[in-house]
């Protein structure tokens, strides 16, 4: 038999978190409640285990696990999906939270969602052989996004990641792309909303929601739309 690894992930209650992944479309297989609140949800090969602490802290923690899969998309319009039919929208921000579907510099396509017990759990799928992080981009505002992007979801940098973005949005010498200046707002208006910057992020996105695309554009941004589009549906002013 294949050996097979299965993070065993804290929170304070199971109740929301056994929520939190039921509407994903996990399966609870097992639960117990005493003498120690245990959990187990499994979806198709995943299976994640979870042990309640009544004095554990969700917004502290920086328990973490990986999911690998090969339908990576799949996994995250199906997760979608679940999320807006049970919370009436995607969380973008707090506890629980969906960030976006992106590729990333070391080979992987992924999304990070973090449920109600603080657990991030990163979803990829391998589109290359190499697992370190390439060079970064020569080009000024793929370098910007490359680097925001990492401070934001990697380290949690969020304010980190807002400086790169804010200086090079300020520059008059250069010009980014339809494209760059969309992916720009976006990740700007996710940044802020993590941050409570209620105005900069109605700012930013307006101003991606007015950028007038062309169809190949918007196809080489689809990614960034369907963030956009959960971005928009979630922040109230």
């Amino acid at each position: 038999m294949p050996e097979k690894t299965i993070p065993i992930l804290p929170c304070q209650t199971l109740p929301p978190v056994l929520e939190f992944y039921t509407a994903l479309g996990f399966e609870v297989t097992y639960q117990q409640r005493s003498p120690n609140p245990y959990a187990v949800v499994e979806h198709g090969g995943i299976e994640l285990q979870f042990f309640a602490m009544k004095h554990y802290e969700p917004t502290g923690s920086i328990s973490t696990c990986y999911v690998l899969t090969d339908d990576v998309d799949g996994l995250y319009q199906a997760f979608r999906a679940g999320l807006k039919a049970a919370y009436g929208r995607i969380p973008t921000r707090g506890l629980p939270r969906v960030g976006p579907l992106k590729d990333m510099s070391y080979g992987v396509r992924q999304f990070l969602m973090t449920d109600p017990g603080g657990n991030c759990v990163r979803v990829g799928q391998r589109t290359g052989g190499e697992r370190h992080h390439g060079p970064a981009p020569e080009e000024t505002f793929a370098r910007a996004l490359h680097h925001a992007s990492l401070l934001a979801d990697s380290k949690g940098d969020a304010a980190g990641a807002a400086k790169v973005v804010d200086r090079v949005l300020r520059l008059t010498d250069e010009t980014p792309t339809r494209v760059q200046l969309l992916q720009l707002l976006v990740l700007r208006a996710d940044i802020a909303g993590r941050l409570g910057d209620e105005r900069t992020t109605a700012t930013a996105l307006a101003r991606a929601a007015a950028l007038d695309l062309t169809e190949a554009e918007r196809e080489q941004a689809r990614d960034t739309f369907t963030r956009l589009e959960d971005l928009l549906a979630a922040f109230r002013p």
